[in-house]
């Protein structure tokens, strides 16, 4: 069975930092890439950053450049997105999700999602 599951969400100061998780299964260890989005309330879903299977292409939206850093571990079938210099805009439910195909930021390609986890910056 396909699935991924995020960790790590939760209340931060703005200027702090958070470490989310994204764990993958079901799909072959180097056979997928996977998106990070967010979703604020009253807002339209974004994509933020994605990797692809093999590593090598990696892409951030402009938001967040500079500030977050998406990394995948193969042996144990996670990614991460290491998240810095948070603000109070980047308050959202954070979502990952997988696909076989090409990866983009664009959400509508994706095939598999997770629940999404709270991240809150607020002082």
């Amino acid at each position: 069975q396909l699935q991924v599951v995020e960790s790590g969400g939760g209340l931060v100061q703005p200027g702090g930092s958070l470490r989310l998780s994204c764990k993958v299964s079901g799909f072959t260890a180097d056979g997928y890439g996977v998106a990070w989005f967010r979703q604020a309330p009253g807002k339209e879903r974004e994509g933020i950053s994605c990797v692809s299977s093999s590593g090598n292409s990696i892409n951030y939206a402009d938001s967040v450049r500079g500030r977050f850093t998406i990394s995948r571990d193969d042996a144990e079938n996670t990614v991460d997105l290491q998240m810095t210099g948070l603000k109070p805009d980047d308050t959202a439910v954070y979502y990952c999700a997988a696909t076989i195909g090409i990866t983009t930021l664009i959400g509508e390609l994706y095939d598999v999602w997770g629940q999404g986890t709270q991240v809150t910056v607020s002082s």
